[in-house]
């Protein structure tokens, strides 16, 4: 087993047992981020998908719109960071976002073999998605969709890796460029570089199009870090991607989707955009920083996964 895997165990990345899940089929849901901005408001995420489970405090509310030095120091940090003017929300339909980890085989033995999908199971996950009318897109594509920014596909979907691994780029990359579809590593920032994640496979994924966020330096629970720690693992795992990448960075993924108010308030002061979690259900734009997301587990089949976002 790769190291990535062995650090989301220690972390206490688990994925839920007994994989599949009862599953619930129902009629397809339809997306309207097309173009339309009257957003179709018909379909509601479902609250019994695959995920993580929530180890965070309530929602934290936004930030007031004060005039006060700190307000206008972050408006002026986000704009640096290439943040969109308007955070008004023009499209406020839900979009499913699958997380991945390792499409590989999982070795006998492996403590967290859910963690590993199939090359071949990963393949036929994505064509049959597409057999369904689904088009991969970036979550920042998405975000700048909900600000009012270009249009997206009829039924749009962010596809997600977490941590970092070689089957990034061997297994994944090959798979979702005959697909036309981009897609969107959240890195490790301590594995950069290393031969787990050479700085060059991220290079290439780079050049196809994906996106790349950080998933902070040591995989840590942030909820609890405070002061200079918390600073490093969330600002300082950003400020790395940029310099070493050259990309924005504009997303946070949560390591074991661990957050509390006070992560989210380190995530706002960095400049971020959102943040990922392993809530289940489809992201939405009314709580950028807890986007919910579709956990693959090894087992699922190409119609599990399927029913997992239209159910």
């Amino acid at each position: 087993m790769s190291t990535s895997g062995a650090r989301c165990a220690a972390a206490g990345s688990s994925p839920s047992a007994g994989w599949p899940p009862p599953w619930s089929r129902s009629s397809p849901r339809s997306y309207s981020l097309a173009g339309s901005d009257d957003p179709d408001k018909t379909s509601t995420p479902p609250g019994d998908r695959r995920g993580g489970t929530r180890s965070a405090s309530p929602p934290h509310p936004r930030a007031g719109g004060s005039a006060s030095g700190e307000s206008e120091a972050r408006r002026t940090q986000a704009r640096a960071a290439g943040a969109v003017p308007s955070k008004r929300i023009v499209h406020d339909t839900p979009v499913p976002m699958l997380m991945y980890h390792q499409i590989d085989t999982a070795p006998p033995g492996a403590p967290l073999p859910a963690l590993f999908v199939p090359p071949d199971d990963f393949s036929s996950q994505l064509r049959a998605l597409r057999e369904r009318g689904y088009e991969g897109v970036t979550l920042d594509q998405v975000y700048q969709r909900w600000h009012g920014g270009p249009t997206l596909p009829r039924k749009p979907i962010v596809v997600s890796f977490d941590d970092g691994d070689l089957s990034w780029r061997r297994e994944a990359l090959p798979v979702m460029e005959k697909l036309g579809w981009p897609g969107v590593a959240n890195v490790q920032v301590d594995l950069l570089g290393s031969e787990e994640l050479p700085k060059a496979d991220v290079r290439a994924l780079i050049a196809a199009g994906w996106e790349v966020d950080s998933h902070t330096f040591s995989h840590a629970d942030l909820a609890t870090l405070r002061g200079e720690q918390l600073e490093r693992e969330v600002a300082g795992s950003r400020d790395d991607l940029r310099k070493r990448l050259g990309v924005a960075a504009n997303y946070l993924c949560y390591p074991a989707g661990k957050f509390s108010p006070a992560v989210i308030e380190a995530a706002r002061r960095a400049g971020y955009r959102g943040a990922t979690t392993t809530l289940p259900g489809d992201a939405t734009p009314q709580a950028p920083f807890e986007l919910k997301r579709i956990r693959i587990n090894g087992g699922a089949d190409a119609a599990d996964v399927v029913d997992l976002v239209e159910g």
